[in-house]
Parts: structure tokens; sequence; C-alpha cells
């Protein structure tokens, strides 16, 4: 069912307090032609009711003769802020910036934030927005995850289909998606609600074996077999299966760039609103696919750039891959079981000594 304005502008009103957003602070909403007119309007008006200073910068879009669809994750890198000062400027001089346009992955939006500039991204619908207005227990959950992802030294992660996937940690912190902006120089995306980080470079090693129903992004499609890939030095090798591995090489293999194989983010879903199912209920072009990848209990990691944490590695395609029935182990400590959030330390099993 269609969400009111009534119901959004409550929901970016709960979102935006949770952001502290103050009287007088200036908000500057970034559009593109691909904003969503309902949660743009209702952002104007949940803003301006708080008492801030609201602008709107609309910009348009770019890379679209060089993507191989419209979704906004499908080619990363130039944005409409590069070169452009004026714009860069302007979001500098922002207390808060709603992002209703995608601006990931980019040095400019890694210079705004060092401002002390708070960005929230928010480009599903409506619908999924107000279905997932986050909360400070979901912050807290997310913490609990972050303290234990910090302190891990490896991550290990099987499947009944047969992943088996050691990746060293340490190099680049854990980071907290919980669905709004509380600190100065914080970005976030409602919706959200999970913890990831990305493996040393160069030394992650194994196998992790797509099973039937997992999900590619931006593809946004449900396997229908298994795809194993190998995994040595940190980069994905080889992929085989069947149709949906010949998909996946053919649309990699169209960037021209070796480091879109690089193992990226890796990490767990936490949010139980969101759902495995969801995807398959919109058209491919109204979602970016949140519940995706935040469903409880998945496994979510990826491929392409680790310029987001301070790394050097930049380039065009990102593919992130949430994986269900997986287990995560921290130092040899269950936090994942068979797809299912372990939450509280007593329930943390060792893992059997080989």
């Amino acid at each position: 069912m269609p969400v009111s304005d009534a119901e959004m502008i409550q929901a970016w009103t709960e979102v935006l307090t949770l952001s502290r957003l103050k009287r007088d602070d200036v908000v500057t909403i970034l559009t593109s032609q691909n904003t969503h007119p309902q949660t743009l309007s209702t952002a104007l008006i949940a803003a301006s009711s708080l008492g801030a200073r609201v602008n709107r910068l609309d910009l348009p879009p770019v890379n679209g003769e060089k993507a191989h669809s419209r979704d906004s994750l499908a080619y990363l890198g130039i944005t409409p802020l590069t070169g452009n000062r004026a714009a860069i400027a302007a979001l500098k001089e922002s207390d808060l910036v709603l992002d209703l346009m995608t601006l990931l992955f980019s040095p400019e939006q890694h210079e705004i934030l060092k401002t002390g500039t708070k960005i929230l991204l928010a480009v599903e619908p409506p619908e999924v927005l107000a279905r997932m207005v986050p909360t400070p227990e979901d912050k807290a959950r997310v913490a609990r995850a972050a303290a234990l992802l910090e302190q891990a030294r490896e991550m290990h992660v099987t499947s009944p289909a047969g992943t088996d996937l050691r990746c060293p940690l340490g190099q680049y912190p854990a980071v907290q998606e919980y669905g709004f902006v509380d600190e100065p120089g914080r970005w976030d995306h409602w919706p959200s609600g999970f913890i990831l980080t990305w493996p040393n470079e160069g030394q992650a090693q194994g196998r992790i074996v797509l099973d039937r129903g997992d999900i590619l992004l931006p593809m946004k499609s449900y396997l229908a077999a298994p795809v194993e890939m190998t995994v040595e030095n940190g980069y994905v090798t080889a992929i085989e299966g069947r149709l949906d591995a010949d998909l996946l090489k053919d649309y990699m293999a169209a960037f021209d760039d070796p480091e879109a194989y690089a193992l990226s983010h890796i990490g767990w879903g936490l949010q139980k609103r969101a759902r495995w199912s969801t995807l398959g209920l919109y058209d491919r072009e109204a979602t970016i696919g949140m519940d995706a990848r935040a469903f409880e209990g998945n496994f979510l990691w990826s491929l392409g750039p680790n310029n987001e944490v301070g790394g050097d590695r930049v380039t065009a395609c990102h593919i992130d891959i949430p994986m269900r029935h997986c287990t995560i182990r921290l130092d040899g400590a269950d936090v994942v079981r068979d797809g299912v959030v372990l939450d509280t330390l007593p329930m943390l099993q060792q893992e059997p000594a080989e």
C-alpha cells in the first residue's frame, strides 16, 4: 500500500530528531532527476517544521553513457559534484545533507564529511523508508556487533553450500550503519541496520559458494543455481556455475578493471524489519535493494572499492552479495549461526580445533 504524506512527514521527523537536528541548523537536500517526489516534499516539510533553514541543491545525473543500468550504484566514481566547487562549498557549509541522489564512494563525499557536515542517504521508495524508520535500539544492536568486530582478527564464513572463507581483520575499522546521523561528520543510510568492515588487503583466502536464493546487487536478482568463487590473496580469481555465473562474469568484465574483483566490505545484517523476499515485490528500477543488504542474519559481502574507509582502491564496479544460511565466526566464536544472529556473548560457541 502507498504511504501517506502524513506518515512520511512523521517518519522524517523521527529520523531528523534522532539525527539531532536543531533549530536554525542548515539543511541542504541533494536531489537529481530520479529523486522520489514524495520523499523530497515530506523531507522539506519535516525539516522546516523542526526549525531548520532548508535549501535544495538539484544536480544533473552523470555516467549515463557508461553505466549498464539506471541503478545509482551501477557505476561509481565520477559524481555530479566532481569539479563542482560551488556545490561542494554549499554542502560543506551545511550542518546536515539529506542525500536523495546517491553520493557514495566518492572523494567529494569524504571531503564534505571532514568538515563536520552530516550526510544521510535516503533513496529507497517511501514505503520502504516508512517500514524501517530507525530506532535507538537499532543503533545499540549495531554497536554491540561493532564491538565484537573491532576486536576480532579473523572472520571465518562457512555455509552448507560449501563456502569456506577466511578473512584476516584489523587493517580497517568496523563501520556501523543504523539509519541516522547523530554525530558530526557521520554518514549513514536510511534504511539500514548492519555491521561491516574490510578484510586486510591481499589476505582473504578460500571459497565462496552462492546458493539458490542468494542475491546479486545491483542486478537485483535471486540466484537460480549455485555459483562458486575462488578467493586468492584478496581477489576473486575464478567464477564458476551456470547462467548466473555467466551473467556476473560478463557484467564485471565490461568494466575492464582488475580491481573490480577485489574483496570489499564484509559483515552481516541486523535489521529485523528487513526481509529477504522484499526485492521480488518491487520493480528493479524502484529500489536499490536495502532490504536485501540489511535483512537479519545475512552474510553481506562485496567486490570493488575500499576508499570509503581510507583505502586507495577505486573502481567503478561494485557488487553487493547478501547470502543466506551462513555461519560467521570471529576468532573462532559464532556471531551468526546458520543465518541466525547470536546477540549475546554467553551464546557464542567456540569453533572446534582443527
